[in-house]
């Protein structure tokens, strides 16, 4: 490291803890994202708040960055590192504190992932429900207000999260919310930490909201003609109030990947929705003959239903793993995915559009979406080493943001910022940006968190 008082001060807090080897840098250089990767000047280890708290007291007086990091599964460089920075996981921080299983809700340390909590809480009858794919943690889905599948019935990560710990630039250590179910004590500072993706604060403990693991779960795959009417189907499901857990979206693109690639049986290549409904045998039974009703009016399918766990499983394993069959497609390719989300009115107009332009760019970009919110994702499969290809798909890019807006809706729904799409907020939010700017030097003057991150 350049600065040797800095580093001497960083061993002696944690010893093997504290890492400048290549190796670990370029373990801890950036996500799952098309960016390259980049080695910050060591990567540490700390394991409860107060090393947090000394190891930002220290950068902050050196004015070193820092690169708040989880589990690595971000999608639009929000954890690429710094070539003067350090990069801090809070991976020996994986402990569920505690669990209130009768106040449905337990607090976490950031780096327990969706699937440990799901484990340790299913012996009591209650579940996490924000299932964004990917394993991830739950710090890092907090900052970056993730979603995924079962947002449509259960929320996102703004619903769930009812307070924190977090870590200011100047070492602080904060406390934001509360237990209850609710609170009109002062300013929501919780919701601001939320989506900041480690630019205001270092996010190590999450207190969260949680459901009882429902009664019956059902879950069918119903396949169409065109996406238009898949669309259709899904925005009618939604307008009529069915109490629908999952409504996911696979074009016909996305389906002939994942057929190969998860080895689906007995489904055709075309535009297809995935279902799932959460409640008791008969609110399901009526639930389900009314999306039947709705999909047939729209020429879909018979319903193909996974009757067993193990099939829903495989099923929605299949869901989850739509970016990595896109990645394995093609070898030597880079996936350049991006998200939009709009009002559920307008979500069939902004499919046709995406699904129009990538016809014009000629591009091979597989569609999913989280069709029930009106969030969906485009992941497009390119050459890194032909530059034109890039500035055709980031015109692409442009042209669908734009659209976003146009139809009242934003520029991103769950991946948040990071690097990507700094220009697109520009766009969105031109006169909030200024404040966001002067909250962001208010916590952080000496711009240590996440630098160059969400905005310059």
């Amino acid at each position: 490291m350049k600065n040797e008082s800095l580093q001497n001060e960083l061993q002696d807090l944690l010893g093997d803890r504290f890492s400048k080897s290549t190796s670990v840098r370029s373990n801890y250089a950036g996500g799952e994202d098309v960016f390259d990767p980049i080695l910050s000047e060591a990567v540490v280890f700390p394991k409860n708040n107060e090393e947090i708290s000394s190891i930002v007291k220290l950068c902050n007086r050196n004015k070193t960055p820092i690169i708040p990091f989880g589990s690595g599964t971000s999608l639009e460089g929000n954890v690429v590192g710094n070539v003067n920075g350090i990069t801090l996981s809070l991976e020996k921080m994986n402990k569920v504190i505690n669990v209130n299983e009768h106040d449905f809700d337990c607090r976490v340390q950031a780096y327990v992932t969706r699937k440990q909590l799901n484990e340790e809480l299913k012996s009591k009858g209650v579940f996490f429900p924000i299932d964004p794919g990917a394993d991830a943690s739950l710090g890092g889905m907090t900052s970056t207000s993730a979603s995924g599948t079962m947002a449509v019935r259960y929320g996102t990560m703004r619903t769930v999260v009812s307070g924190l710990t977090v870590i200011l630039a100047n070492g602080d250590i904060i406390k934001t919310g509360t237990r209850s179910k609710k609170t009109a004590a002062g300013y929501n500072l919780t919701n601001l930490f939320i989506g900041s993706e480690g630019t205001l604060g270092i996010i190590s403990e999450i207190q969260l909201r949680l459901n009882p693991i429902p009664e019956s779960i059902m879950s069918a795959i119903c396949q169409f003609e065109n996406l238009e009417s898949a669309v259709l189907t899904a925005q009618q499901v939604i307008q009529y109030g069915i109490p629908i857990a999952r409504i996911e979206m696979l074009n016909k693109d996305q389906m002939d990947i994942s057929i190969k690639y998860s080895n689906l049986e007995n489904l055709e290549i075309k535009p297809t929705l995935f279902f799932e409904f959460h409640g008791s045998e008969n609110s399901n039974n009526e639930s389900v003959e009314i999306v039947e009703s709705i999909s047939n009016e729209n020429n879909g399918s018979k319903f193909k239903w996974a009757k067993t766990t193990e099939e829903r499983n495989k099923l929605w394993q299949a869901r989850h793993d739509a970016y990595y069959s896109v990645k394995a497609e093609k070898n030597n390719i880079k996936v350049y995915t991006t998200d939009i989300c709009v009002p559920i009115s307008n979500l069939v107009e902004a499919i046709q559009f995406a699904e129009t332009e990538i016809q014009n760019y000629g591009l091979r970009a597989p569609m999913v979406g989280h069709v029930g919110d009106g969030n969906f994702h485009v992941a497009i499969q390119y050459d890194p080493k032909d530059q034109d290809s890039y500035k055709i798909i980031r015109e692409f890019s442009d042209k669908l943001i734009q659209k976003a807006l146009e139809l009242e809706g934003t520029i991103t729904g769950e991946h948040g910022v990071g690097i990507h799409k700094k220009e697109y907020l520009a766009k969105q939010h031109p006169d909030n940006l200024p404040y966001m700017k002067l909250i962001k030097k208010s916590l952080d003057p000496n711009n240590i968190m996440n630098p160059g991150k969400v905005f310059d």
